[in-house]
Parts: C-alpha cells; sequence; structure tokens
C-alpha cells in the first residue's frame, strides 16, 4: 500500500552523474530536491564505464609511450602487472561501494530514497523501497535521469553463450586468455585495447566496413591500424549470426561461413534508454522508447510542463560530460520557472542546450587516441553548410616527433566559410586527448578564424598543429 505523499519542489529519477549534478544545481537554487536510485549513487560512469574503463587503459597507454622512447625503451623489462592494474581498477570505483557519493548527497542537501521509482501520473512518483511504497509528489518538476543500459541483438544463441556487456568488461575480476568484441564502436576499440594489453587474445569483430564510423574516416583507419599493431585480429565485414558455449568456449559463427572462438564475448553494440519500466504510460508515454526533449530538456509531448529528461535517456548525445551539461541547464531552466522568470533559450543562452548538436566533445581512449568536437566534414555538408577541411600529419610537429619516435596522427579542420569560425575539429594520435578543449572552445566560442591566428602555440608542443592547420587553410585558398 502506498504511503502518505512527501512533497518537494523537485523529483530525480537516477542518481548517476546527470541525476547528481541536476540534484546539486536545483537544490543550490533554493528548491526542495530528492533523489531516487535502486543501484549506486554516481551511476554508470563511476562504476562501470568512464572511470574503470579509463583505469584499464591508462597503463598501457604509459607502457607505449614508454617503448616509443629511445632509453625509456630500455627500461621497460616486462608486461603489465595485470593483478596491479585491476587493483587499481578498484580503486577507482571505490570497490562498488558508494558511501562518499551518498555522504555528499547529504551534504548538499538532497534527500535520497533507495528504490525503483515509477511515474504514476501528473507530477506523481510511486517508489517501491525493501520497507513498502513511498509516494513522492513534486511541486515544480520531475526529472527522468535514468541513462541507458547496453543493448543486446536478437542472434541465435547469443543469452546461453552468457556475453559479457559493457559493465562486465569493466569490472572483470581476471582476464580472459582469449576475448571476441563484438561490435566497431567506442566501447568495442577500447575494451579491445585495454584486455590486449591486460593479455588477452583479442579478436575485434565489426559488422561494417570501418570502426568509429560517426567520427572522421582517418579516426577508424588509424585506430584499427592501431589495434592490430598491439597484436588485435580485427575482422571488418564480420557479422555474427550464432553462438554456442560449450563448456568454456564460445564458439562466434560468422555469415561469410568462418568462425571465432573465445572464452568471453563482448557485446557492444549500442545502447538502449532505461525506461521500459518507468510508468510512462501513466503520463501519455511509450514505455521503453527515449525521451525527445526540447533545448531545455522538457520532455516534450506531456501537457504542463513538468517533466524533463536529461542524459542519456534524452539521445541527444550520449556522453557522461554531456549529460552533466545538460543537467546544469535543466537545472537552471527548472529554477527559473519556479521563480517565474524568463528563459534565455537562444543559441548558446543559458537554459538551452545548444551544445549538444554543435560542440559536443568525445575522446576515444584507444592507442593512438582519437578526439573529436562539433560536425565532421560528412556532417557539415549534410546539414548544408558551406565548408572546406584542412588536415594535417601530426608526425610533423615537433612537438610530435618529440613525444614519441615515428609519432603517426592526423588533425582535420572543417570551416563554415560563410561564417569564417570553425564547425568542427579531429585529431587522432598519441596523447590527443589535452588537445582537444582548445578545439572545443573555439567551435563554441564561435571564434573567427582570423583571430585564431593571435592564439599563438607553445613551441615545440604538439599544439602547433593549429598554426600547421592554418596555413592550409590559407593556402587552399590561395
Amino acid at each position: 500500500m502506498s504511503g502518505e505523499a512527501e512533497q518537494y519542489d523537485v523529483v530525480v529519477l537516477g542518481g548517476g552523474p546527470t541525476g547528481e549534478n541536476l540534484a546539486d544545481r536545483t537544490r543550490a537554487a533554493g528548491l526542495s530536491t530528492v533523489l531516487v536510485e535502486s543501484q549506486l549513487i554516481g551511476g554508470e560512469c563511476s562504476y562501470w564505464a568512464c572511470m574503470p574503463s579509463k583505469a584499464l587503459l591508462r597503463p598501457a597507454h604509459a607502457l607505449a609511450h614508454a617503448r616509443a622512447l629511445p632509453g625509456a625503451r630500455e627500461a621497460v623489462t616486462g608486461e603489465l602487472d595485470a593483478a596491479a592494474v585491476l587493483a587499481r581498477r578498484d580503486e577507482f570505483t571505490w570497490h562498488w561501494h558508494d558511501d562518499s557519493q551518498v555522504t555528499w548527497l547529504r551534504d548538499t542537501g538532497i534527500d535520497l530514497v533507495r528504490g525503483h521509482g515509477r511515474l504514476a501520473g501528473e507530477r506523481r512518483v510511486e517508489v517501491e523501497t525493501p520497507d513498502g511504497v513511498r509516494v513522492l509528489t513534486a511541486r515544480h518538476a520531475v526529472a527522468v535521469c535514468t541513462g541507458s543500459r547496453a543493448a543486446l541483438p536478437p542472434v541465435p544463441g547469443l543469452a546461453e553463450a552468457h556475453p559479457w556487456t559493457s559493465r562486465d568488461a569493466t569490472s572483470s575480476a581476471k582476464v580472459p586468455g582469449r576475448l571476441a568484441v563484438v561490435g566497431g564502436g567506442v566501447v568495442a576499440v577500447e575494451m579491445a585495447t585495454a584486455w590486449r594489453a591486460l593479455g588477452s587474445r583479442v579478436t575485434l569483430l565489426v559488422r561494417g566496413g570501418t570502426l568509429l564510423d560517426r567520427m572522421e574516416p582517418f579516426a577508424g583507419e588509424l585506430v584499427a591500424d592501431g589495434l592490430r599493431a598491439a597484436g588485435v585480429d580485427v575482422r571488418l565485414g564480420a557479422e555474427v549470426v550464432r553462438l554456442a558455449r560449450q563448456g568454456g568456449e564460445v564458439t562466434l559463427s560468422l555469415a561469410d561461413g568462418s568462425s571465432a572462438a573465445a572464452d568471453e564475448v563482448l557485446y557492444a553494440t549500442g545502447r538502449v534508454p532505461r525506461t521500459d519500466d518507468l510508468g510512462l504510460a501513466s503520463v501519455g508515454l511509450e514505455p521503453g522508447r527515449w525521451l525527445p526533449v526540447d533545448d531545455t530538456c522538457l520532455v516534450e509531448g506531456v501537457p504542463g510542463g513538468w517533466l524533463y529528461a536529461a542524459g542519456d535517456v534524452n539521445h541527444r548525445a550520449l556522453l557522461t560530460h554531456q549529460g552533466k551539461y545538460q543537467a546544469r541547464i535543466t537545472g537552471a531552466a527548472i529554477a527559473a520557472r519556479a521563480a517565474g522568470e524568463p528563459l534565455d533559450t537562444a543559441r548558446w543562452g543559458a537554459h538551452a542546450a545548444s551544445a549538444d548538436t554543435a560542440g559536443a566533445p568525445q575522446v576515444v581512449f584507444t592507442e593512438p587516441e582519437a578526439a573529436a568536437v562539433g560536425l565532421s566534414l560528412a556532417e557539415a555538408e549534410r546539414a548544408g553548410l558551406r565548408v572546406r577541411a584542412v588536415d594535417h600529419e601530426l608526425g610533423h610537429v615537433a612537438g610530435a616527433s618529440l613525444y614519441v619516435d615515428d609519432y603517426r596522427g592526423r588533425a582535420r579542420l572543417v570551416v563554415d566559410l560563410d561564417r569564417g569560425v570553425l564547425v568542427g575539429a579531429t585529431f587522432v594520435g598519441p596523447g590527443v586527448a589535452e588537445l582537444l578543449h582548445s578545439a572545443t572552445v573555439a567551435v563554441v566560442g564561435e571564434v573567427p578564424v582570423a583571430r585564431l591566428w593571435h592564439a599563438v602555440p607553445a613551441y615545440p608542443t604538439v599544439s602547433e598543429v593549429w598554426l600547421r592547420l592554418l596555413e592550409a587553410l590559407r593556402d587552399s585558398a590561395d
């Protein structure tokens, strides 16, 4: 039986980074806020995605870079200590305990209800807790921040093969002797990189003809080369049609008649929203679907202007940092509406998540790294922009040649010729992740290309590629 309703200004469903940040913003604005979460506070990023995956990858990068430098190379006398890497990974996940996150919520003044929350009509949430059902009502807003989960396709034998999802890949306590990875996106290439470095014999099975197909084509090509150089068996055009597990071995049958064998198989073939059991039907929405929103993250099609969706669940940009960005925008919009203040929803306004479509950055932590922000050349052309792309080989920059021997990489800027600003940038090479924020500032700030000539890169750094790219743009106009 439901008890007496508890009223708050804001009810947040989902305690991952998006939900935490949204709750923090509304609480800081003076709105009473309660967070509902059935799993660990901190969510996917803290325990099964960003943090553990990068903890697994960082030692591999450090070792690869040391081996690429004379003097350092001679000091490297062995392979990675897998047990030590896994132990450090466990430290970064707080051994899958969320005590520190709960303490932060309490200190911030955000209430926490542990349990599974579902919408139960307008501004009403029912939470199944170990002690029964609690009913929460919201004066101003309910925000759905429940994120996404791994998608598993209907392949014969998949369930019986007990596949890994991304959660298993980042939390495994042991290194499999053989690992098959199905997919060609970010999770697939990062986990292939990590587990190969830890000693697994990795086979990467990609249904399409390229890796990282949402980035510039050269990004996938260079990452594939890096994986092969590390010993990964990369198979493009490899569609898995059946799986069979016998004892400790999984056999993956492919459409071309060939097969692959592994001890574990990771399926990294996309994400689906966690909306199938949220009570969406009670407010006229279809369960299991992504939640379409406007730029303030207000859910479309729900009367009354009270239901919001931020983070993966709205399908705008499935990245932790973009979810946190949306949370800040959404929290500010909720607070402004609660106070009766006008909203600034113009492009780059205080209440518009403009960066989701125009300036979302992403780094793929493979070896080499791939980093991009804004639009690729193909995306810009599809958007009808008059653009020009300019490229430069990163290995030809003095700072890159000092970074590691035989540095191989590439950089591209996509320039809107009518406005004279950057709309996209891509860097691929060792250590390029730290180049990305300068490009993000240029894209989001719509800095005129003419002004970028005055942003002088320090010598000798890899950032000198900016000057080379501007020179290529100038020369292409002659």
